[in-house]
Order: C-alpha cells, then sequence, then structure tokens
C-alpha cells in the first residue's frame, strides 16, 4: 500500500474503530477487571468484526491480538521467584517475538521496528525532558506509591536478593512496554488510525496491564498520561532508544520510592 493510500485509510470515524475499539476493552477486561472469559469474548468479536470490514485491519488486530492472549495466560504480578520470572518473562518475550515473526516472515511486511541506532542526536529539549520525568517521579510517585499503600503491592527488597531481582524486574517490564504497546501495538494501528486516536488505543491496554502489574487505586490517572506520552513521544522521535530511557528513568525513581516505602529508614530523600 502506498503512502498516499494510507493516508487516506487512516480516519477517526470509519466502521475500523469498531473492531480497534472492541480490542483495546478487552484489554480492560483481560487485566484491568481480571475477566478472562469476557476479555476472550471480546477480543474475539474484535476479530470477527474486523474480517468483515477490511482485511488489513484483520491482519494487524490479530498481531497484538496474539501478543494480548499470551500474556494473559500467566499472572502479570510481582512474584520475584525464580520459577515465575522465567514463566513471565518467557511469556513478555514470546508476546514480542511472535507478532514480529508473523508480520516479518508471514505478512512479508516491515511495519513493525524496533530504531534503536537512528543515527539523530537528541536535541536539548529532549535531554532536558529526561530531567523533567526525574522530578516528575520525584514529586509524584512517593505521594501515589505511599499514600494509597500501593507499593505493598511489589515485595519488600531489604534482601539483598529480592533487592537485585527487583530492579531486574521493574526494568525488564518497562523495556518490554516499550517493545510491545509502543512499537507494535501503537505501530500498527497508526497503519489505519490518525496518529491521535491510534495513540489513545493503544494507551488503554497499556495502562489496563500496567493496573494488573501492580499501579492500582488511581494509578490510572497516572499511567494513562504516561503511556499517551510515551505514544507521542516516539511519534516525535522515531527511536526505541528515546522511549526506553525515558521510562527507565522514571522506573529507576519507581525502584527507589518502593526500596524507601518497604524501609522508611532507607532513602529519606523523598517528599509525601
Amino acid at each position: 500500500m502506498s503512502q498516499t493510500s494510507i493516508a487516506l485509510s487512516r480516519t477517526a470515524l470509519s466502521w475500523k474503530l469498531v473492531p480497534a475499539g472492541l480490542l483495546s476493552a478487552s484489554g480492560v477486561l483481560l487485566f484491568g477487571v481480571g475477566s478472562d472469559p469476557a476479555g476472550y469474548a471480546v477480543l474475539a468479536l474484535s476479530l470477527l468484526t474486523a474480517a468483515m470490514i477490511d482485511r488489513e485491519l484483520l491482519r494487524h488486530l490479530a498481531l497484538i491480538a496474539a501478543g494480548l492472549v499470551i500474556i494473559s495466560v500467566v499472572p502479570l504480578n510481582a512474584d520475584l521467584s525464580i520459577q515465575h520470572m522465567i514463566l513471565m518473562g518467557g511469556a513478555l518475550t514470546l508476546a514480542v517475538l511472535v507478532p514480529w515473526l508473523v508480520s516479518r516472515f508471514v505478512y512479508r511486511e516491515e511495519i513493525i521496528k524496533f530504531p534503536v541506532n537512528t543515527g539523530r542526536k537528541w536535541p536539548l529539549t529532549a535531554k532536558l525532558y529526561l530531567i523533567g520525568v526525574v522530578a516528575l517521579g520525584y514529586f509524584i510517585l512517593p505521594v501515589y506509591l505511599i499514600s494509597t499503600g500501593v507499593y505493598q503491592n511489589w515485595p519488600d527488597a531489604s534482601d539483598p536478593t529480592i533487592f537485585w531481582r527487583l530492579f531486574l524486574g521493574v526494568n525488564s517490564v518497562g523495556i518490554w512496554d516499550e517493545l510491545f504497546f509502543i512499537c507494535t501495538t501503537f505501530t500498527l494501528l497508526r497503519r489505519h488510525f490518525p496518529d491521535w486516536l491510534a495513540n489513545i488505543l493503544q494507551a488503554v491496554v497499556f495502562s489496563s496491564f500496567l493496573w494488573e502489574i501492580g499501579y492500582q487505586a488511581w494509578g490510572p490517572l497516572l499511567t494513562f498520561p504516561f503511556a499517551l506520552l510515551q505514544g507521542y513521544t516516539f511519534k516525535l522521535t522515531k527511536s526505541l532508544t528515546y522511549v526506553v530511557s525515558v521510562h527507565l528513568i522514571f522506573d529507576f525513581v519507581l525502584f527507589l520510592v518502593l526500596v524507601h516505602a518497604h524501609n522508611p529508614d532507607w532513602l529519606p530523600i523523598f517528599l509525601y
């Protein structure tokens, strides 16, 4: 499909929005509500309606759906046992690999890409934004995690082994978020919808996943805007490296807050 044809097909108000909206709703049911039967039913309905509306849309929604199904079959929590980390890590890896492999070698498309070495230097505004991310995390995360008690969704890292497993887990999931929700989900949806609408659709699923991971209480008021900002940032920079850097910086502050929340005498540097 030519770039002109793609641009003409990227309209907000079309029947394509029905299956895409259902797919986002299935993410809410699977991860936000925790209702697998309803989530799978809505996901199947999404693909069925896509088959009746647009075959290319069906192919692309099927790739996203495959990833959602894969990650829905394992418990998404902060269990840091070796067995669970291997199980969850394997599922998250497959959720990224399967859509990419099918897109690249079955569909013969090169839509899903993971641009690391773009050759572009980060402008001053991009560097300043990274500093802003640190500031936002410092002022927001302690208030959110500690005042709501949500920090208890993550284990106490006072044990050295748990400390390093928590550090690895938080950062690994952060990287995966960008690989699946931004480089895969957002990128595929952009083929069919305006960027702003594709971003909203991916952010719904992104924030639903983070809810099950542990960002509960009023967490969506934090995670949904974050997901939108990550999609918008990727659109501007076209760089996986940059959006991962943003995410890992934010998650590093998250990690420090979690350590402090469980052990108030450690890192008494936060305001809340």
